[in-house]
């Protein structure tokens, strides 16, 4: 049940990034083009330039703001959490330490 759910946590973000990246690229293509990019690239531009300045400006404050808390608790996190292994499974799978040491478990 598990994998399911990671599988469609992994798929959503995909998507995510991809509409993302789509946006993105459509507004490059206008940036470059102009008025003369077509009919489809600037009505996404004018949807993006009203959704900007619609966006108050504390709003866009307080946003950075929970971006910027986020990225350093992401930061003081250990590689291991941050990767979604817990210490037992990384020392189970015998893969390399935090310091490049090799972790190995012994059997008795």
């Amino acid at each position: 049940m598990m994998d399911l759910l990671e599988r469609t946590r992994r798929f959503l973000w995909l998507f995510v990034e991809l509409g993302f990246l789509t946006i993105l690229s459509v507004i490059l293509i206008y940036l470059i083009l102009g008025d003369s990019s077509g009919v489809f690239v600037k009505s996404v531009a004018d949807n993006v330039m009203k959704f900007a300045g619609a966006v108050p400006t504390p709003s866009l404050i307080g946003f950075a703001v929970i971006v910027a808390i986020i990225y350093l608790v992401v930061q003081r996190l250990p590689e291991v959490r941050r990767r979604g292994l817990s210490s037992r499974d990384k020392l189970r799978s015998g893969s390399r330490g935090s310091r490049g040491q090799t972790v190995t478990t012994s059997k008795e």
